[in-house]
C-alpha cells in the first residue's frame, strides 16, 4: 500500500524492495515445464528453498513464436516442452498451478522471450499472474523474426493490457531485458542504455513498476561498474517510477565443469552485493550438459543465496552512496550510456519511436546481430584485461578516447576463441582453486 505522493509498488516489485531492506539479495530460477502438475511441483520446490526466492514461469519456444497449434499437438502427444504454454493450458489450469502458492511472499514472473507477448500477457493477467519481462528491442532483435517497428507496436499494445488490469491488488510490473541483449560480447554502456531506453519506454506507456536488467559479462570490475552506471541513471531519468535492477549469471557458454559454474555463479552474486543490485538471475552448473531439472535449479539458487551471505558477511555489499562511485568503469560507462540515452531521446518524444529511429541511423548498432533491423556495422572484442572494448562503433554517438585503436576487427576464430573465453578461465579457475580449499575465488579475467 502507498501514502499520498508515493509510487505504487507491485507485488513483485514490494516483495523485492521489502527483501533489499532486509538485507537479503532476492534469487530467482529461469525454469518452466510444459505440465500443469511439473511446474506446480518446481514452484513448490522454489517457494521452499533455502533462499530469498522469487517464482518463473518460462514459456516453451512454441508459445513464444505463436505457434499455438504445434504446443497442442505436443501436448497431445506427450511431448516434452522446453516451457509451460501458457496460451494453451487455459486459464483455469493456470490459475489451479499458481493457487496457494502467488503471494506478498512469493511472486511469480512470467518469462517468455516474444516480440509478439500480447496473448500471453492476458492469459497471464488472467491467471493472476502481473508480473512479466522482455522488450521491443531485446525480445525482437536477438529472437525475433519479425520487424523492430512490429515489435515496438506489440508492446505498446501489451503495456496496454497490463495498465488497463491495473486495479486493486494488481499493480503490473515489468522487467526490461535490454541489459542481456545476445547474452554476451556487447560492450556494458550499450547494454546499460538498452535497457534504460527500454524502461523508459514502459514508463512512457504508463508502466509504473519497472526492473533494468544487466548481464554479467567479462569482467567484475567493469560489471560492477555498469551495474552503478545503471543505477545513477534511472535515479535521473525514472525518478516517478518503483524500479530496481536485476543482475543476471553469465548467459554465454558456460564453464562444463560443476566447480566452474559455481565459481561462476558466485562471482555474479559478488557483483549485485557490491553494487546494490536488488535481484539476481541464477544458472544452474547443468547448463553446459542439459536442461536443468528442478533440483539443479533449487541447488543454484540455494548457492546464491550462501554467497550471497557469505559475501555481506565479508563486508562486501554496497554503501549507501554507491551510485556515485568514481571508479574509472563506473564513469566510462556512466559517459558512454548517458551519451547514447540523451540521444536516441533527442530523436522524438516517443520512445518507441525513438528507438525505431536510432537503429534506422545505427545510433544503436548491437555488434554480432544479424537481425535486418541492425545496422551491424559495430564491433567489439576482449581486451587482455578482460574488458569489453569497441573495436569499431560504427555511428554510436559515444568517443572511445582511441580505445578503438588496440584491436582490429576479429576473425571468426578470434569470435569462436572469444565466446567461450569465460568457460575456459572459470574451469581453469576452479582447478586453483581446488589446490586452495576454503580460499574464496574473486575472478577477472
Amino acid at each position: 500500500m502507498t501514502g499520498p505522493g508515493e509510487v505504487p509498488r507491485s507485488l513483485f516489485g514490494d516483495f523485492v524492495a521489502r527483501s533489499r531492506a532486509a538485507g537479503r539479495l532476492v534469487v530467482q530460477p529461469r525454469m518452466g515445464f510444459g505440465d500443469p502438475g511439473v511446474m506446480r511441483a518446481g514452484l513448490v520446490d522454489v517457494h521452499r528453498a533455502d533462499a530469498t526466492s522469487i517464482g518463473t514461469i518460462t514459456l516453451d519456444s512454441y508459445t513464444r513464436v505463436g505457434e499455438l497449434a504445434a504446443a497442442r499437438q505436443a501436448l497431445a502427444e506427450g511431448t516434452d516442452l522446453n516451457g509451460y504454454p501458457i496460451v494453451v493450458h487455459g486459464t483455469p489450469t493456470n490459475k489451479a498451478v499458481v493457487e496457494g502458492l502467488l503471494g506478498r511472499d512469493f511472486p511469480i514472473q512470467v518469462r517468455h522471450g516474444s516480440a509478439r507477448p500480447q496473448d500471453i500477457i492476458a492469459s497471464s493477467l488472467r491467471a493472476g499472474l502481473d508480473a512479466t519481462e522482455g522488450g521491443p528491442v531485446s525480445y525482437c532483435l536477438p529472437y525475433g523474426r519479425i520487424s523492430l517497428r512490429d515489435s515496438v507496436r506489440n508492446w505498446e499494445e501489451s503495456c496496454r493490457l497490463m495498465t488497463d488490469s491495473r486495479g486493486p491488488g494488481c499493480e503490473p510490473h515489468v522487467e526490461t531485458f535490454g541489459g542481456c541483449m545476445l547474452g554476451q560480447l556487447c560492450p556494458p554502456s550499450l547494454l546499460v542504455a538498452i535497457s534504460l531506453l527500454e524502461g523508459l519506454f514502459f514508463r512512457w506507456h504508463g508502466v509504473r513498476s519497472i526492473s533494468l536488467s544487466y548481464a554479467q559479462q567479462t569482467n567484475a570490475e567493469q560489471d560492477c561498474g555498469a551495474v552503478r552506471a545503471l543505477r545513477r541513471l534511472a535515479r535521473l531519468f525514472m525518478p516517478d517510477v518503483d524500479w530496481h535492477v536485476v543482475v543476471y549469471t553469465y548467459m554465454g557458454v558456460y564453464p562444463r565443469t560443476a566447480s566452474g559454474a559455481r565459481l561462476l555463479l558466485e562471482q555474479s552474486v559478488d557483483i549485485a552485493v557490491r553494487t546494490g543490485a536488488e535481484r539476481l538471475i541464477v544458472k544452474t552448473a547443468a547448463e553446459a550438459h542439459r536442461i536443468a531439472s528442478v533440483a539443479d535449479n533449487i541447488e543454484a539458487l540455494e548457492a546464491a543465496a550462501a554467497a550471497d551471505r557469505q559475501a555481506r558477511a565479508a563486508g562486501l555489499a554496497a554503501a549507501a552512496d554507491a551510485e556515485t562511485a568514481d571508479d574509472a568503469d563506473t564513469l566510462e560507462v556512466f559517459d558512454e550510456s548517458l551519451s547514447i540515452v540523451t540521444t536516441i531521446l533527442g530523436l522524438h518524444e516517443d520512445p518507441g519511436a525513438a528507438l525505431q529511429e536510432a537503429f534506422a541511423r545505427g545510433l544503436l548498432d548491437v555488434p554480432y546481430c544479424l537481425h535486418a533491423d541492425n545496422m551491424g556495422r559495430t564491433r567489439s572484442y576482449i581486451a587482455p584485461d578482460g574488458r569489453l572494448r569497441w573495436s569499431d562503433t560504427g555511428a554510436l554517438p559515444i568517443r572511445t578516447a582511441g580505445r578503438t585503436a588496440e584491436t582490429g576487427r576479429m576473425t571468426a576464430s578470434d569470435l569462436l576463441d572469444a565466446l567461450s573465453c569465460v568457460q575456459r578461465s572459470f574451469d581453469h579457475a576452479a582447478v586453483r582453486h581446488a589446490r586452495q580449499p576454503g580460499r574464496r575465488v574473486h575472478l577477472i579475467l
